[in-house]
């Protein structure tokens, strides 16, 4: 993971105005750390080209070209189109572990977590929530 710092503009808004403009399902995930249930997600088993964005606030986070199957159930990512467009932090919710968190760096939304156990050439597991992503198809 970089030590890239995403410089653009933020994203701020109300718990009030984002509960307005996301879906339940988008609101519990990526504006209170919410997982959606494996296999159910919009994206885990898609093949569609294009780019996956926030949901909340349009970044670029990921290419369908660094989309690879993982056998989890949700959409995984070996990296993202730029390392400042994803900020991380400890996530210690689970009782006895600590995971590392994804977070858009424009808006604060919670994506999803990475691990150490993905394919090369990085080796990571970008392991996103669909409710958190946009796909944006390759035109």
């Amino acid at each position: 993971m970089s030590d890239e710092i995403y410089e653009g503009d933020k994203v701020e808004k109300t718990d009030a105005e984002w509960k307005q403009e996301l879906t339940a399902e988008q609101y519990h995930v990526a504006r209170h750390q919410g997982t959606e249930r494996a296999f159910t997600g919009a994206y885990w088993n898609s093949k569609e080209p294009g780019n996956y964005r926030c949901a909340c606030c349009g970044l670029n986070l990921f290419s369908s070209e660094h989309k690879y199957d993982s056998g989890t159930g949700w959409p995984s990512f070996y990296q993202p189109v730029d390392s400042r467009n994803v900020a991380t932090a400890e996530d210690h919710e689970l009782i006895g572990s600590t995971r590392v968190e994804v977070l858009c760096p424009r808006c604060g939304a919670h994506l999803g977590h990475v691990f150490d156990d993905g394919p090369a050439p990085t080796g990571l597991r970008y392991c996103m929530n669909s409710a958190a992503l946009r796909l944006e198809p390759k035109q």
